[in-house]
């Protein structure tokens, strides 16, 4: 029950309704008996530098930062974490006393998610299709964990700045036009573990990020994920289910960064199954 005792806690984005966060960190607060809420800001570009100001003011406790906002934010925090620093990005946010820290949990999401489902990279080739905010979170959080990792990226203005601005991060990541179907036949058939960060396969989406001949490199042994959880099985992880890989959609990444905030601000662990169960079923909900 919401009293003059509720802590609360926020997520801004534009668009921010169509959030699972509320839901998710909700649930978690609900579970342990966490006298905390979570809501959902929609703000526009032109009040965003009050929004963020307005987490000393009220206080907020913590809020999570998606897009556009999750480069922007930055310049209003008080500390980054080294992680949040390296990035580029934040996503999470703590407000200590006033003192605000921005800290990115995204890449961490992703390797726990692996864990989850015994997986490691410690050793192995990784191949991450995309390069935006999801995918350089994957890219850091893999190399770091001693992954050796290939980047397929569009050929487009951006593609020279961002590969250098990837490779000064570690010798171990080289950064490959998306566009050169052959090479990245070549080494997706020969990855450890396959991850897609665009968006193709969203939301209805049928296309796959990759072509048929690329897909019939994959095989057994591999594991390949999609950052997409709507719909949790994507066109990109079924094709690979039928070549034999093991396959991990969004659900598990998604879960698990949001565990990292929640942890980072409550100093409690996420009920991660039951909040998996929840999502499960309102997904299946949103689908009728």
């Amino acid at each position: 029950m919401v009293d003059a005792h509720t802590s609360l806690y926020g997520f801004i984005a534009k668009p921010a309704r169509h959030s699972l966060s509320p839901l998710i960190h909700n649930t978690s607060f609900q579970a342990l008996g966490i006298n905390s809420v979570y809501l959902a800001f929609d703000v526009d570009q032109s009040q965003f530098k009050t929004a963020v100001q307005s987490l000393r003011a009220l206080p907020i406790c913590g809020i999570n930062v998606s897009m556009p906002y999750k480069q922007q934010i930055i310049a209003y925090l008080d500390e980054l974490t080294p992680v949040a620093k390296q990035l580029g990005a934040v996503n999470t946010v703590i407000n200590h006393e006033g003192h605000l820290i921005g800290d990115s949990t995204d890449g961490e999401g992703f390797l726990h998610a692996l864990q989850d489902e015994h997986v490691t990279v410690q050793n192995k080739q990784v191949a991450v299709l995309g390069a935006g905010g999801a995918g350089r979170a994957i890219i850091l959080a893999t190399v770091n964990a001693g992954a050796e990792v290939t980047v397929f990226k569009r050929q487009n203005s951006t593609f020279n700045a961002l590969q250098k601005r990837l490779t000064s991060w570690s010798d171990k990541i080289r950064v490959l036009p998306y566009e050169d179907e052959a090479q990245m036949a070549a080494v997706l058939t020969q990855a450890d573990v396959v991850v897609n960060t665009t968006n193709l396969g969203m939301a209805g989406d049928k296309h796959s990020p990759v072509s048929p001949r690329v897909m019939q490199g994959l095989h057994a042994g591999q594991l390949v994920a999609d950052a997409i959880y709507a719909p949790l099985e994507t066109p990109f992880l079924a094709q690979a289910k039928q070549q034999g890989c093991h396959t991990m959609n969004g659900l598990g990444m998604l879960v698990q960064q949001a565990a990292g905030s929640f942890y980072r601000w409550t100093n409690q662990q996420m009920p991660i199954a039951k909040v998996k169960d929840t999502i499960k079923q309102q997904l299946e909900h949103t689908k009728k």
